[in-house]
């Protein structure tokens, strides 16, 4: 039995075996190659650069990759190539669903093709429960090689059995080789085992396999896994007793030589015992095969390890027993899968890249016909997970099979209700796992929201939500209740949203299956324009930062700028009081004068005259000053008012430096309007003559400069007591805007009735 102290001595004394080791002990070193693959996803037929079904005229052409018949023969060839060493092919799960084949054959044509190519052992993926453990026990019943998780516990009363077995002890030339598995441990969350089926937690499952596989005589062992690409790196590959881990479940491309990859093949990762472990993944659809050598010492101790993924393009011949076979299981669906719905100006991106990053073109489509489908029921926004869309269409004619390939897992349209604090947290954990390209990412329609990926999760990553309000939007309410649309899997709770089964409200689980909603709105839409509009959006904390600076300057320079108006505007409305008192007195001393002209039989008429004409000056005069108090405090609080606008400037984070500049602009000019108006008003009134003020006080009308704060409403409560005469003042200015009163401005009050 090999324990962790025995291989790290074994360790340990590598760098002085060679001094160290008696004249009888050798090592002798043994080779494994291991070819692999994962997520499969029922791509029975070969993909095109989109990862949807290939046309039969870009295959004749050559642009197309994988399918059953090349990869077939692309196992074959790489057995061949290896003919008398050790050979162990391995399937890293998730090969159900994903075309028409599984959802029409529910995993037989898969089984049929992977013991066609003497597969040696799988790990369950999570998508083997889409159909709950029967569909699994039906896939069982057919496959011919062993199936494995560690972490999956069947009961008694399970379909399953005991044929998910915990660990494979194999013999490979020689020698015994142990294969543990493990499945993601959201699997629960991400499909449907069912009651009779648990996960347990990843490590402890594999843990316990490899001390078991260890003390059936085991040396080397495989940690075949379906929990992802990170997950193997954090935690499998650092368990004691794991020699080697092959992946699955992120879909994740590790390579040395193509672009793009997100890893060197293989990723060596430091274990516990002393060693490095090395982890890989062939990317997904069958597009790759990964192509993996391993060299081990006599302690299990890999000492080396090499090797690549295998591009499976249109150099790899197919395999042509399995063209016929899979143009006979096609047959009952080609009717189906060839009807063309619709047609597209330009392809719609539906990469796993994109849709569970950020904001998609597939996840625009998706849930823009969602909530048309649902509008007439007073949806107001829907929500969809990024995982659910599994490929992207090409421009052009869009058939149904297309469609199916977007949206394989028949979901049904599904409507409920729930408040708007639980639609934000759901949006929370919908952008908690974006690091690890997991499924939950929300696709949204009648929604916006911005997230900052550099928020832990679960940390308030969510910086905005906002809902289509006509045609503009508005803050989500917390309290409030909204009706909701999305899909029958999330709305149980599906990818980590348990708010939707915990909360929802007056659910209906069971309208139309999402991929006629598809085909119905492209249709009505046709030719489809794909697009992105900004309904999701990227924070970055940086930029925030960056803009929180500039914002600190703009308002420092915006309340220096208000300051300066305001000055020169009080220097301004002081000039022109002073102008209309001397205008006022040069008036009262033309009307003496004419008085004095009459006749002196009018002595006494021209004394009450002259008597009369001194009032009306005085008031004259006593009028223009209170027009200029009243300008006045118009102008300091306009001041007051700039000044709170610059403040208020350098709080408000979230406003650009632009919107911080054109506020001090707006309130600048502002300034300038109350004293320009000011000003006009103390001059029409100290200009009046003395038979123009005395018409003026005649009772008729009066007028009224807007002060800060002023509605029509108080006004008209204030001049006449009563606050519904506001329409009368509104009828006898048919210049003024009611709803925007600009500072300073004069309006006329008509007399009270």
């Amino acid at each position: 039995m090999r324990t962790t102290i025995s291989k790290r001595l074994a360790i340990a004394s590598l760098t002085a075996s060679a001094l160290a080791l008696s004249a009888g002990a050798a090592f002798a070193d043994y080779t494994l190659n291991i070819l692999h693959m994962n997520d499969w996803h029922s791509r029975i037929e070969p993909i095109n650069k989109y990862d949807s079904t290939c046309s039969a005229e870009d295959d004749a052409e050559g642009k197309c990759f994988g399918g059953a018949a090349r990869l077939v023969t692309a196992v074959a060839e790489a057995r061949q190539a290896l003919d008398g060493e050790n050979v162990l092919l391995l399937n890293a799960g998730d090969n159900f669903q994903g075309s028409l084949f599984y959802t029409t054959y529910k995993g037989a044509a898969e089984a049929e093709f992977l013991n066609l190519m003497k597969t040696d052992a799988m790990v369950v993926g999570n998508h083997e429960f889409d159909d709950g453990e029967d569909g699994l026990a039906t896939f069982l019943d057919k496959v011919e090689f062993p199936v494995l998780g560690s972490n999956v516990k069947a009961k008694e009363a399970s379909a399953l059995g005991d044929r998910v077995k915990e660990y494979l002890l194999l013999d490979v030339g020689g020698e015994t080789i142990a294969i543990v598995g493990a499945v993601a441990n959201d699997t629960a969350e991400l499909s449907s085992p069912g009651e009779n089926v648990s996960i347990i937690e990843d490590v402890a499952g594999i843990t316990a396999a490899v001390e078991a596989a260890t003390a059936g005589g085991a040396n080397k062992v495989i940690a075949l896994t379906h929990v992802g690409y990170p997950r193997d790196l954090e935690a499998i590959a650092k368990i004691p007793g794991v020699d080697v881990v092959v992946g699955g479940h992120s879909n994740t491309l590790l390579s040395n030589a193509i672009e793009g990859a997100e890893g060197p093949y293989p990723t060596m990762v430091d274990n516990p015992d002393g060693h490095q472990v090395p982890v890989v993944q062939a990317g997904s659809y069958s597009k790759y095969l990964g192509e993996l050598k391993l060299t081990f010492n006599d302690d299990g101790v890999v000492t080396a390890a090499t090797g690549d993924v295998k591009l499976i393009d249109a150099s790899v011949d197919k395999d042509e027993a399995v063209v016929a076979r899979v143009l006979e299981l096609g047959g009952p669906i080609e009717e189906l899968k060839n009807k063309i719905v619709a047609e597209t100006a330009a392809p719609v991106d539906g990469s796993r890249e994109t849709c569970r990053a950020g904001e998609c073109e597939m996840g625009n489509l998706v849930t823009d016909a969602m909530v048309a489908r649902t509008a007439d029921q007073g949806v107001q926004f829907a929500i969809t997970n990024g995982g659910g869309l599994r490929a992207s269409i090409d421009g052009g004619e869009v058939t149904m099979g297309e469609v199916l390939g977007v949206l394989p897992f028949q979901n049904t349209l599904a409507t409920f209700q729930i408040k708007g604090e639980d639609v934000v947290a759901s949006l929370e954990s919908g952008v908690s796992q974006i690091e690890d390209g997991a499924g939950r990412f929300p696709q949204v329609s009648g929604l916006r929201f911005s997230f900052d990926p550099s928020v832990a999760p679960g940390e308030g990553r969510i910086q905005s939500v906002e809902v289509k309000d006509g045609d503009g939007w508005t803050a989500i309410d917390p309290d409030a209740t909204y009706t909701v649309a999305s899909n029958n899997f999330t709305r149980n709770g599906g990818d980590g949203y348990k708010l939707f089964a915990e909360n929802a409200q007056n659910a209906y689980d069971y309208g139309p299956g999402l991929e006629q909603v598809l085909a119905d709105y492209l249709a009505a839409n046709s030719p489809y324009k794909p697009s992105l509009d900004g309904r999701i959006t990227k924070v970055a904390a940086s930029t925030m930062d960056k803009a929180g600076e500039t914002m600190d300057k703009a308002a420092d320079d915006a309340k220096t700028m208000a300051e300066g108006v305001a000055e020169k505007a009080k220097e301004a409305v002081e000039g022109a009081v002073e102008g209309a008192k001397e205008m006022a007195e040069k008036a009262a001393g033309e009307a003496d004068a004419a008085m004095k002209k009459m006749t002196e039989g009018a002595e006494k008429a021209t004394e009450d005259a002259g008597n009369a004409v001194e009032k009306a000056a005085d008031d004259a005069a006593s009028m223009a000053k209170t027009a200029a108090d009243k300008a006045g405090e118009a102008v300091e609080s306009a001041t007051e008012g700039a000044k709170k606008m610059a403040d208020d400037a350098g709080k408000a984070m979230e406003k650009s430096a632009d919107d911080a500049a054109s506020a001090t602009e707006g309130a600048a000019d502002k300034v300038e309007e109350v004293a320009e108006n000011a000003a006009e008003a103390t001059g029409e009134m100290a200009s009046r003559t003395a038979e123009d003020a005395e018409k003026m006080m005649d009772g008729d009308k009066n007028t009224y400069t807007i002060a800060r704060g002023d509605t029509l409403w108080e006004i008209a409560r204030a001049q006449y007591g009563d606050a519904t005469k506001w329409r009368d003042i509104a009828d006898a200015n048919p210049q003024m805007d009611p709803g925007r009163l600009k500072v300073g401005m004069v309006i006329t009050l008509p007399a009270a009735n």
